[in-house]
This record gives structure tokens, sequence and C-alpha cells, in this order.
């Protein structure tokens, strides 16, 4: 009945009608999409690269009622046959220009390799579409800007999918410090090493190291960087493989990462220290990832304390985070950003920002010194 009056012309009574229908079940069911459906129209998105991670937003993109996956797009021909074959209501193609040339895409995600992001990125704004660009957005900052120049002619969306940005745990470790619960920050620190994969085209701070400077972007602001200092060793490839990074910010916090594709076991862990308290991440964990420390060093700057250091030993608090998974979050969030509704968690100019600090790590180890920040903004 409903879908007839639908088809009648009374869509407005039919949707009251689904509207009630799905308010009254609590369960998600097929009815809440029927419903969703014919009171919203949703965005059309592609994706271009389905190797590594392409595979995982095809899922996502699939599994949302925001989206229509309208196609899937590689370069080889058996990736496009097994994927058919998994989504058969998506168009699956070698030639992504088929999807730059249909003026109803709304949208396409790039999950190529990192050497193709600037061109495919390129034509895709030229072309209208809104953009969501896999980590890191480009190979240079050079390329970066040219994007996000692009992106503000054509008033076309470009974001950057730092995907740790969309995790609970990390919204969570924001939300503390910006609370105000660790008090004035002394340092961070992380550790992300394992073994492998060792990439032929990149070091291993592009390839891991920038997981954690999207971390630290979600405490500090990365424009107050002043200095990048990297140090590493390689040993099978001419990239690092082995290396440390660590950041200047004024006002005495500092940085530091170590990531490694040389390790025996695989360690993902961040530290923030604060004057009041200091919190841990541990991402290898299957829960209670997040623990919370009352401990420091009291000390009063005022006046001598013959007792100096004094170790504050406090709770230990492990806050509760949601297990959604971040790319869905992701997914939501950029038709958000497309309707108006929200403004990107990552945005260009934040991919940017991360691939200055990425080139004057480069630099840092060509020349074994400090880099300035500026020196790779004013080039």
């Amino acid at each position: 009945m409903g879908f007839r009056a639908a088809r009648g012309g009374t869509l407005a009574r039919t949707r009251s009608f689904w509207f009630f229908f799905c308010r009254s079940d609590r369960k998600r069911t097929s009815i809440t999409k029927i419903c969703y459906h014919l009171t919203m129209k949703r965005l059309s998105v592609g994706i271009i690269g389905l190797g590594y991670w392409g595979p995982n937003w095809l899922r996502n993109f699939a599994a949302s009622e925001e989206w229509d996956l309208k196609y899937g797009c590689d370069l080889k021909k058996d990736r496009v046959e097994k994927f058919t074959r998994m989504y058969p209501a998506t168009s699956f193609t070698q030639n992504y220009t088929e999807l730059l040339k249909d003026k109803s895409l709304d949208a396409v995600v790039i999950a190529t390799a990192a050497g193709a992001h600037f061109g495919l990125a390129k034509k895709a704004l030229e072309a209208g579409k809104h953009v969501l660009i896999e980590k890191p957005m480009t190979s240079s900052v050079r390329e970066a800007k040219a994007l996000v120049d692009l992106a503000k002619r054509k008033k076309r969306l470009l974001l950057v999918d730092h995907t740790f940005a969309y995790t609970s745990s990390v919204k969570k470790i924001s939300e503390i410090v910006k609370g105000g619960s660790l008090g004035d920050l002394l340092y961070f620190d992380s550790t992300r090493i394992n073994l492998g994969l060792i990439q032929p085209d990149t070091n291993v701070l592009w390839d891991l190291a920038i997981h954690d400077l999207t971390i630290l972007a979600s405490i500090v602001d990365l424009k107050k960087v002043t200095g990048v200092y990297a140090t590493g060793s390689h040993h099978f490839t001419k990239n690092v493989e082995d290396g440390h990074l660590h950041l200047k910010f004024n006002g005495g916090f500092a940085a530091h990462i170590h990531a490694s594709w040389l390790s025996p076991v695989k360690i993902r862990q961040t530290l923030v220290a604060g004057r009041k308290a200091m919190v841990t991440y541990d991402d290898t964990q299957p829960s209670e990832k997040i623990r919370l420390y009352d401990k420091g060093v009291d000390h009063d700057d005022t006046k001598p304390d013959p007792f100096f250091p004094k170790y504050r030993i406090g709770n230990i608090l492990i806050p509760a985070v949601s297990l959604t998974e971040a790319l869905a979050v992701e997914a939501s969030h950029f038709a958000a950003c497309i309707s108006g509704k929200e403004k990107p968690a990552v945005s260009g100019e934040d991919g940017l920002r991360i691939v200055e600090i990425l080139e004057a790590a480069d630099k840092s180890l060509e020349k074994s010194r400090t880099i300035s920040i500026n020196e790779t903004i004013s080039n």
C-alpha cells in the first residue's frame, strides 16, 4: 500500500507512515533503510584504487545509508572482476576517466599508491568532484599546495584520510588533553614498530610516523612546530627503515616518534605527559586502550622546597571508548561535510602541514641537522 501511494504521488503521506513505522522499531531493519531512502537523497561516490586500503572503503561506503557506492576502479583486471562479484550493484572499471566523466558522481576516494595521488586528485577536482585522498596527501609540499589551491578555486572539498583522527581512542585523548586534565603539556612520545612491510618507494617516517603525527595533531597545533630533526638507518633499501623524528615547539613542549619496519614485535604505544597527569594509548590492545595516570612531580616554583622532588602516585583511570570502525565514521563525516553540516576534521590544509613536516624530516636526514619548518614552507 505504501509503495503504491509513493508511486501515485502522495509521497509525503507515505514518508510519514514509514517514519512512524521505523521510529517504533528500535532495531535497524531493511524497513529503516527504506524509510531513509524515501526521505533522503544519497550522495554518490567512486573508489579509485582497490589494492591494500581500497577494499575497506568499498565495504564501508557500501554499508553506508548516506552514500551510493557507484563506482570502483583499479588498473588490475583481476581486482575489478573480484569486486564485481562481491558488489553487483556497483560499476567496476579499469579506466578512472569513466568516473570523472560522470556528472552525477559527487565524490571520489583516492586509495592508490602515494605517487599517483597528486595526478588523480588534480583531475578529479578539475572535473568538479569532492575528493577524499589517502595518506600521505602527496609526495611533496609543492603538490600538496597545488591541490589545496585548486580545491579552493573549484569550490570543492578536499579531505585527507588520516584514519586515526576518526578513532574513538584518539578523540578521547584529545578530549582529555583539551579539557585540561593533564595540565600544561610536557612532551609527547610515540613508538610504532613492527617487522615490515618495507616499502620500496618511501621511508618509514612517511609510511608509519605519519599516523603518530595525526595523533599529535589532535592535541596540539602543528603550525607551532619550530624545528624538525630526524635520524635513521637503512640496511635493505636506499630508504630509511628505522627512524626517529623529533619536533620542537614554542614553549618547551617537544614530541618524539620512533618508527621502524625492523622490529620483531609489534608496538603501538603513545604517551602524553602533563604537569597534572599523564595518558597512555596502546593500540594493540583489543580493549582498555587508554589509561589516565594521576602521576607526576609536584613542585612549587614560587618558593624553595627542601623535599623536592616529590613524586605523586595516584589512581589509574581507564575511560570507556566506542569500538565503531574509524572508516565508517569518516565516510559519514565526508557526507556531512559535503552537505554543509560539518567542517572537515582533516582538511587539505591539515594534510599539507603534515607533508611539510615529513619533507622537513627528509631534509634533516640529508643534512644531519635541525630543519626550521619555514625552510620547507618557503620552498
